[in-house]
């Protein structure tokens, strides 16, 4: 039975094992946790889904693959012969360099497996604790050039992407196999094939020419901040942004929240058990915002414009190498203290990398507050397939001009990223100002 790479989300096309629990010709049980796998947003624990013994480890860890692709092979543990783990360093055997896989014909399980007739097509065993899944027409395997040498389908797709020519690169996988690591690298030297396309910025190696060598140290790209370039580069050029700023008022929210975590009840350690935040005020005003405006409360869809009936709110949060924007769904129906509780486990869970696919998927909009480390004002880039992003600077005191000479009140800017395919200036306009009328009228928030 083969083991697949799951699939962790509608936008996740690959992730990474970093850690195997289980070795070739260990006996697994359902609930075992094979292997941990990562991605651009997660990572979590996959855990078997039948009986067996472990008979071919085909991803080693620190290697990437598609979702879909075989990972390994769990076998009848009373008649398998546990076939080795490859290791990304074997170099390969002088008698069969073509070969990706030697192991399987000697593992008379899998053999089994691979003679299975049309009429009972192969069970794939995707590894998701909730479902399984049935492949018998598609082919994850890695392909092979004309030459012989075999190459994995990521390596493959990054090739195609960067008009890499595979047959003028040097494997450096088991078996004489053409991994990622070594298109990436080509693609790092610019060496294109010929006609090739050409890369939307200088290579690697234009850039550290202009540098003296030993001045810089070389940090290599993981999959989060990979994808993070990848979607934000997406985002610019392929959504209209235009921008809104205005400063809001925020003294009656202050008083409010003063007094609502002065009252709040005391934990064992003396402190409130939940202390709100400004954020979590901003969180509920953009919900009830979205609530207040619906035609704003919408995505792009290509051929139509999606309009949702609840304001699901993306809230970004940083973490070691990047962001995430975990969603705090139907928020303008959920409470200020129901929003902090959430927004913490969130936050938590996010840093560790333990968010689950839905809860980081979906949404019409999203929120950065930046004010917390002093910022001012900011312009934000906007999250596909989100129609906008609130970006929230920190409260100031400033000046403002009366009836009874200048006062001075605590002021916040807030700067609305809009997809002009969605939301139209107008509309923006709209939009902002609810969310003004609900940060400035805090009472609102709590009814």
């Amino acid at each position: 039975m083969d083991v697949l790479m799951p699939q962790l989300g509608e936008t996740v096309a690959e992730g990474k094992i970093t850690k195997w629990f289980k070795a070739a010709g260990d006996k697994v049980a359902p609930g075992d946790n094979l292997f941990e796998i990562e991605t651009d947003k997660t990572s979590m624990e996959v855990p078997a889904t039948v009986a067996g013994t472990l008979a071919e480890v085909r991803v080693v860890e620190g290697e990437t693959a598609l979702v879909g692709a075989v990972v390994a092979v769990i076998a009848d543990g009373t008649t398998v012969t546990a076939a080795p783990a490859r290791t990304a360093a074997a170099p390969p055997p002088a008698s069969a360099p073509a070969r990706v896989a030697p192991a399987v014909a000697s593992s008379p399980a899998v053999s089994a497996v691979a003679a299975v007739t049309p009429a009972a097509p192969q069970r794939a065993i995707a590894l998701d604790p909730f479902r399984e899944v049935r492949t018998p027409d598609r082919n994850y395997g890695p392909a092979r050039l004309a030459s012989g040498i075999a190459v994995s389908p990521l390596a493959r797709r990054l090739a195609a992407q960067a008009g890499i020519d595979l047959k003028r690169l040097s494997p450096s996988g088991a078996h004489g196999r053409i991994l990622a690591r070594d298109v990436e690298g080509a693609i790092g030297t610019a060496a294109t094939a010929p006609g090739g396309r050409l890369a939307t910025g200088p290579s690697a190696a234009k850039v550290k020419a202009l540098y003296e060598s030993g001045s810089y140290e070389e940090v290599p790209l993981d999959t989060m901040r990979r994808t993070i370039a990848e979607r934000l580069i997406e985002a610019k050029q392929t959504i209209p942004h235009f921008y809104l700023s205005a400063d809001v008022t925020i003294d009656r929210l202050l008083a409010v929240r003063e007094e609502i975590n002065g009252a709040a009840q005391k934990g064992p350690d003396g402190n409130p058990a939940v202390r709100l935040s400004v954020n979590d005020f901003v969180i509920k005003a953009w919900g009830l915002a979205l609530q207040r405006v619906p035609t704003a409360n919408a995505v792009w869809a290509e051929d139509r414009i999606l309009r949702f009936r609840h304001a699901d709110i993306g809230i970004a949060v940083a973490i070691e190498g990047g962001l995430i924007t975990p969603l705090v769904r139907q928020a303008d129906k959920k409470s200020l203290i129901d929003i902090s509780t959430e927004m913490r486990e969130l936050a938590e869970r996010a840093r560790a990398r333990r968010l689950k696919p839905h809860e980081y998927q979906g949404g019409a909009s999203a929120i950065s507050n930046l004010g917390m480390y002093g910022i001012r004002e900011f312009s934000a880039i906007i999250n596909p397939p989100h129609s906008t992003i609130l970006a929230v600077g920190a409260g100031e005191r400033r000046p403002v001009e009366s009836e009874d000479g200048v006062r001075f009140v605590t002021k916040m800017t807030v700067t609305l990223s809009c997809d002009h395919r969605v939301v139209d200036g107008a509309l923006g306009a709209e939009l902002i100002g609810a969310f003004r009328h609900f940060i400035e009228r805090p009472v609102g928030l709590m009814i």
